[in-house]
């Protein structure tokens, strides 16, 4: 059965993620290397994710839902490689297009064509490429008009929209998009939604978060509910929104 499915892009095995939570102020930088020096720091040990495993194969849509601290985010850190799992491995097969901070590799002095082409560059694309993509990013971003104005200018939602628009336009094996719809009017959502719709018509691979389970049911074909860092429900998006939104109504996550 296995030769007969799609590869695997995502191979989750067996991942945790171990936080050092300090149990006790420091009021300076210099108390805290003295206490660390001495032995004195004393630590809670938090996981933010426990034993996690899942494998996600190409063109899947796949959503990672639960309650805010319950790992997902981290969970995409550390796929996109931002992180380093403290126990297990994550395997990523293919390019990634993370939309986990859009914007967060913009410079916020330089204007928005200067930082089109500075992530062109970050992401390896040479200016050729860019100069072919740029005029189907800026039509995606509505941004002909601030296209010479430094981003520190953007209000947050322009900034997405930009960041949006350039990582979309690049093709990826894998995009990991961590809430990147919530920001914006309701007509750039729809119209996010509908790119992400059309790439993965194209053969793109899904890794998604987001807390509408409106989205999850609309993009994604199957969900993995994780909660305190546990996965709960891994299946058909609808059944295990469905499981996890009878949880929260019962009060039981």
């Amino acid at each position: 059965m296995e030769g007969n499915m799609p590869p695997v892009v995502v191979d989750v095995d067996h991942v945790s993620m171990r936080f050092n939570l300090a149990q006790e102020k420091t009021e300076s930088l210099k108390e805290y290397l003295l206490k660390m020096v001495r032995g004195q720091l004393m630590f809670n040990e938090f996981y933010a994710l426990k034993d996690v495993s899942f494998k996600v194969r190409k063109g899947e849509s796949v959503a990672l839902i639960g309650r805010n601290g319950s790992g997902k985010s981290t969970m995409l850190k550390v796929v996109a490689g931002v992180m380093y799992p403290s126990q297990g491995a994550c395997t990523v097969n293919g390019s990634i297009a993370p939309m986990i901070e859009l914007g967060a590799g913009f410079d916020m002095d330089l204007t928005a064509r200067e930082n089109i082409y500075l992530n062109g560059a970050v992401l390896g694309h040479d200016r050729a490429y860019m100069d072919e993509h740029f005029k189907n990013i800026v039509d995606f971003a509505e941004l002909w008009d601030f296209i010479d104005v430094p981003v520190k200018n953007f209000s947050s939602g322009m900034v997405t929209r930009l960041g949006f628009a350039i990582a979309t336009e690049v093709t990826a094996d894998l995009l990991v998009v961590d809430e990147v719809l919530a920001v914006g009017d309701f007509m750039f959502q729809h119209k996010c939604l509908m790119r992400l719709n059309e790439m993965l018509e194209k053969g793109t691979t899904l890794l998604f978060v987001s807390h509408s389970s409106e989205q999850v049911r609309m993009l994604c074909k199957r969900a993995v509910w994780l909660d305190h860092g546990v996965i709960r429900g891994d299946g058909p998006a609808d059944e295990v929104c469905t499981m996890y939104e009878q949880a929260m109504r019962n009060g039981e996550a």
